[in-house]
């Protein structure tokens, strides 16, 4: 569960870790008091789950109260990367003297912590020189202490006493990571003041779902639900108890399975397109199969849509039956493309010819294929 950024710097800073003077605010005049209440120039976020805020136009800057308000008019109920903003965090600027970059998260490969350090921060870590983000693995008998981390962040050019806060910094981190289960605490830019403070500019936190529970009454006093916000689609799914995610593309996916549906949406990008989301309904497919495709198609990108099953206890046919039902009661005006396998096949191809009129593809390449190139003429139409 990623937290919103106000959410992760709430829990950084009641760890030590120094974070800038903000204010959480959902209307203009609450931000203009905010920003005038910080003093000089201020920095507006939009506090919406993902990346590349300040790219996709939802990062701004104020010279004073007056102009926050101006820019919090512009930026609340903005779209940003498919999520409308509501909320705000007006944060004092910083003079930056230089950007490092610092994570703790779960490493697969030691299955233990790992803590990342560069002085190569305020970018997204692929952007990162090859060799410039150090790495340490932590043995979780033993735990991280100041020796270790010091050896870890002591990089040529780094004043010491810079180090120093460094150290404290990632200490506290790594104590955060711990106590509340997080698969993963990310600050960057861990910036360098002008006056030689260190001090997290943002922050990503992301707690483990299923030690929520465990945490329910720290998230409750930092006045956090818990609950993952994602997009109005993704929360109507988890009512429904669908297993969706919605995607930047154009092109619906249905299937089976999660790692059908993944490698489908794999064959949509390989073949040129770009899947409209991730959604598998599993061997309930008969009954849930109306909510799913509804919440499919409810997304206004969607210009295509392929259905890829493939049974081996689960039966492809009673599979079928659920989608066709769902076809015949939607009537979506896109265009779909069937391709099936597997235990009872042959009922279910068949059963597709007669109620729809339409032939699945012998191969999910041929069908992936289709629906990319069905995307691709809706949209030069509506061009």
């Amino acid at each position: 569960m990623d937290l919103l950024e106000y959410e992760g710097k709430q829990l950084v800073g009641e760890a030590g870790v120094a974070v800038p003077r903000s204010t959480l605010v959902s209307d203009p005049a609450a931000a203009q008091r905010a920003a005038t209440a910080i003093g000089g120039k201020v920095v507006l976020k939009s506090q919406v789950p993902t990346g590349k805020r300040g790219k996709l136009g939802g990062i701004d800057f104020a010279a004073g109260g007056a102009e926050a308000g101006e820019v919090a008019q512009r930026l609340l109920g903005a779209d940003i990367g498919g999520h409308v903003v509501h909320e705000l965090l007006v944060e004092e600027c910083v003079d930056i003297r230089s950007e490092l970059y610092a994570a703790i998260l779960n490493d697969p490969n030691s299955k233990g912590p790992l803590v990342l350090f560069s002085d190569q921060g305020g970018m997204d870590v692929e952007e990162v020189e090859p060799g410039a983000i150090r790495s340490l693995a932590v043995d979780i008998r033993v735990g991280l202490n100041a020796e270790a981390v010091r050896g870890l962040v002591a990089v040529p050019g780094l004043a010491d006493e810079v180090v120093d806060q460094v150290v404290t910094t990632l200490l506290a981190a790594y104590r955060l990571y711990r106590d509340v289960d997080a698969t993963l605490v990310e600050i960057n830019p861990l910036a360098v003041g002008a006056d030689g403070r260190v001090i997290a500019l943002d922050s990503k936190v992301s707690l483990d779902p299923a030690a929520i529970p465990r945490h329910a009454e720290l998230l409750s006093g930092l006045g956090m639900t818990g609950q993952d916000p994602g997009t109005d689609l993704e929360r109507e799914g988890k009512q429904l108890g669908l297993q969706y995610m919605e995607l930047d593309g154009d092109v619906g996916v249905l299937a089976n399975g999660a790692g059908l549906t993944m490698t489908t949406v794999d064959a949509v990008r390989h073949y040129g397109g770009r899947a409209a989301n991730f959604l598998e309904i599993g061997g309930d497919a008969y009954t849930k199969a109306t909510p799913a495709l509804r919440l499919v198609l409810s997304n206004p990108r969607v210009r295509s849509l392929v259905v890829n099953f493939c049974g081996a206890f689960a039966r492809t046919d009673v599979m079928a039956e659920g989608v066709v039902a769902a076809l015949e009661e939607l009537k979506p005006r896109i265009p779909v493309f069937f391709t099936i396998h597997g235990t009872g096949e042959d009922e279910a191809v068949a059963l597709v010819r007669e109620r729809l009129g339409a032939t699945p593809f012998d191969r999910m390449d041929d069908a992936v294929r289709a629906a990319v190139a069905a995307a691709g003429e809706q949209r030069e139409v509506m061009n």
